[in-house]
């Protein structure tokens, strides 16, 4: 386990690497002496981010020293970081990195996760964002759920759907339980989209919808997700039982997928194999 000398001196190592590839013509600065065109000095930095010259030389050196977050953004954000690598800094300094906005979703599910999405096949999954809303599904999916393709993409969430469609909740036996456990979950996780439109506009229309959310939401129960059993009550193939799990993508952290593994003994694998064969 890396020790926190190490952390700082990798932190160091990084921005000055980034600050040495800076091309000066992207902050309107002229070459340095004839022909260097690349990197920019810490004291240039420095200014840049409102940083004092011997507070950013002693982070790039490694020192002892305790940055704030406030900090360390706005250097990120001087030296122009891709978001993982903002999260990189973030994550060596003791920082953990923020969920971002959810972002506008694509046309179309990123092909090669769809790929990934459909090998699950028996078994239903599906692919959220961190703001819970439904990117994309296999056909498994929705022969669970055959309502998910009649909805708009804008109002396919997941939250949405456990405290406003009927159908849904028709086929949660547990769905008091289910849905205050979601809910814990989907407020851990979106801690960091506090005060984005996209979420605040989520819950003022849930809270609108449906008096058991805004109940609920003033609980302000935070849990975090576990893989668990699922039971689902299906109109054609009656008690469906399955093993929740979720995963992340290492090169689309922005869709987690989501599966439903059917339970060994419990005859849910014949009845989705008959379901897809229908």
């Amino acid at each position: 386990m890396a020790s926190t000398e190490d952390r700082r001196k990798e932190l160091g190592a990084f921005l000055r690497k980034r600050r040495e590839r800076a091309l000066r013509a992207d902050y309107d600065l002229p070459p340095v002496g004839r022909s260097r065109t690349t990197g920019l000095r810490r004291e240039e930095i420095a200014y840049l981010a409102g940083v004092s010259v011997t507070w950013y030389t002693w982070l790039e050196q490694g020192r002892e020293i305790n940055p704030s977050r406030q900090v360390l953004d706005a250097v990120a954000l001087t030296l122009r970081l891709s978001a993982p690598e903002h999260d990189y800094v973030l994550s060596l300094a003791g920082f953990v990195p923020l969920p971002r906005e959810d972002a506008p979703l694509p046309a179309r599910m990123p092909a090669h996760l769809q790929r990934l999405v459909d090998a699950q096949l028996p078994a239903p999954a599906f692919a959220v964002t961190p703001g819970w809303s439904i990117g994309g599904w296999n056909r498994a999916y929705e022969l669970l759920y055959p309502g998910i393709g009649r909805i708009a993409p804008p109002e396919r969430n997941l939250l949405a759907l456990i405290f406003t469609d009927p159908d849904v909740r028709r086929m949660l036996p547990d769905w008091e339980m289910t849905s205050r456990r979601f809910l814990a979950e989907y407020r851990a996780e979106a801690g960091g989209l506090l005060g984005h439109p996209a979420h605040t506009a989520l819950i003022t229309r849930l809270r609108r919808l449906s008096a058991e959310f805004a109940e609920a939401w003033d609980q302000h129960e935070v849990g975090r997700f576990a893989s668990r059993e699922r039971t689902f009550l299906h109109p054609d193939a009656g008690e469906l039982v399955f093993e929740h799990h979720r995963l992340i993508p290492s090169d689309a952290p922005e869709l987690h997928i989501v599966v439903y593994l059917p339970q060994a003994g419990t005859g849910t694998l014949s009845e989705l194999e008959r379901l897809l064969r229908g």
